[in-house]
């Protein structure tokens, strides 16, 4: 037999208990742990001029580019 306790006039089983307190548990460290993914962040780039700030961008993005070509396809 199960031992059974009286909530708000319902008969509600040990073992259900039990399930709740411990899904309740995992549940809340789960939400707590499980924060979002967060974008890498980038070196500010501190230029004299606007013309070596659009240089370094434009630098960036073609290593980037070559990057991305010189890479071996992943299977």
């Amino acid at each position: 037999m199960v031992q059974k306790y009286n909530i708000f006039g319902t008969q509600v089983a040990s073992h259900y208990l039990a399930m709740g307190v411990l899904g309740s548990l995992f549940g809340g460290v789960y939400a707590a742990v499980g924060g979002g993914s967060k974008a890498p962040a980038t070196p500010p780039i501190n230029a004299s001029t606007p013309d070596e700030a659009d240089f370094i961008k434009k630098f960036m993005e073609q290593a980037d580019a070559d990057e991305k070509k010189a890479a071996p396809a992943k299977h």
